[in-house]
């Protein structure tokens, strides 16, 4: 799939080569530890499918400092093997050498590839064709699952919290947070304004914040151990669920729009392909002004895929409007994608009613910072 659509901000489906840019601040005396390991990764990386080339570089200025470049044929590959069980253990040796760390990604838009003398190598994987014009904000999810049971205790916990101060820095601002639960699974989505990390680390040093992990920290199936960074760190790593796609309709957002996250029980191994086909629908949505799709977002990770989509409507009004799949064939599309004996079916429209009544998630949330 190729995005045209220039309502579309963010996406992970749009064919172009990847960047991967990893900055990394050593502890002190840990370089040849962290060498070590990292020559054993980067053997292991090199076989992965996707992966085209990568860079090891050390600061002239500040030893401690270190950068890993990364170029991949396209985002999905990239985002498959970085939310796998597999890389989690992969780079769990480096966790000890490493104080701090901060992951940044690209499409490659241009390039500059003559050399004097020199025919290289057709790269593999295309450019991304126009650049993506936003609106500045950043969209990010967690999900987590809590123990079968507890589900009405952690719905209360998490919807009568304070909100954290919005203000990040003079350049950061926490705009709103969106809390849904679908059986025992939380999905926590933020929209920051700025820098992410700088506003998810702000998140997680407010005593609120704090407060209301711990509370919920028994009823979790994951166990993990806040306190101690790399348990932490591997928590958070395993509950990232990424925006890989977000599309807003042209025009002035009007009052009543609602917000729903829909969880679509993908088949196995068929995540990507589930999200990328709602992507599509949501772009060919945004173009079509009579469309009560005001915007969605996609957050995908491995099987689990969820849509985030605002409407003008209610959601019940039109299923197949607000499922993603309004259009000849469609159904039929998500029904091969999805786990029917999860699901039930989708044959006819008294079913498709039913999947998005399932499929609708419980929200326990919905924060707006003043002025947002």
């Amino acid at each position: 799939m190729t995005t045209l659509s220039e309502r579309i901000s963010q996406s992970a489906f749009d064919g172009s080569r990847l960047r991967v840019v990893l900055l990394l601040d050593l502890h002190d005396g840990a370089q040849q530890d962290f060498l070590e390991a990292y020559e054993h990764l980067r053997n292991q990386v090199a076989s992965v499918p996707g992966h085209i080339t990568d860079q090891l570089c050390q600061s002239i200025e500040n030893p401690s400092q270190w950068l890993i470049t990364s170029e991949w044929e396209s985002a999905p590959p990239f985002l498959a093997w970085v939310n796998s069980e597999e890389h989690v253990k992969m780079v769990q040796p480096l966790h000890g050498c490493v104080r701090d760390t901060r992951s940044l990604r690209f499409s490659v838009l241009r390039e500059t590839s003559n050399i004097a003398g020199l025919t290289p190598e057709p790269p593999k994987g295309r450019l991304q064709a126009n650049p993506r014009v936003g609106d500045g904000v950043v969209r990010h999810a967690l999900t987590f699952t809590v123990k079968p049971g507890s589900e009405s205790m952690v719905a209360e916990i998490l919807a009568g919290y304070t909100s954290p101060e919005a203000r990040v820095d003079d350049t950061t601002k926490l705009r709103r947070t969106s809390l849904f639960m679908h059986g025992n699974r939380v999905v926590r989505a933020v929209e920051v304004q700025g820098d992410l990390v700088a506003a998810l680390r702000h998140i997680s040093q407010q005593p609120e914040v704090r407060a209301v992990e711990e509370a919920i920290n028994p009823y979790l199936e994951q166990d993990r151990d806040l306190s101690d960074p790399n348990s932490a760190r591997v928590f958070f790593t395993r509950a990232a669920l990424p925006a890989v796609h977000h599309v807003a309709a042209a025009g002035e957002q009007p009052d009543g729009i609602r917000r729903h996250a829909l969880y679509y029980p993908a088949k196995e191994g068929c995540g990507m392909a589930l999200a990328r086909m709602l992507a599509r629908q949501d772009e060919l949505a945004a173009d079509d002004q009579s469309c009560p799709v005001a915007g969605s977002t996609i957050f995908q990770r491995d099987d689990v895929v969820v849509r985030m989509v605002d409407l003008r409507i209610p959601v019940d009004s039109d299923p197949r409007l607000s499922l993603g799949v309004r259009g000849p064939r469609k159904t039929e599309v998500l029904r091969r994608l999805i786990d029917t004996d999860v699901a039930g079916g989708l044959s006819n429209d008294r079913e498709i009613a039913h999947f998005l009544e399932r499929s609708d998630m419980a929200l326990i949330t919905d924060r707006r910072a003043p002025g947002a």
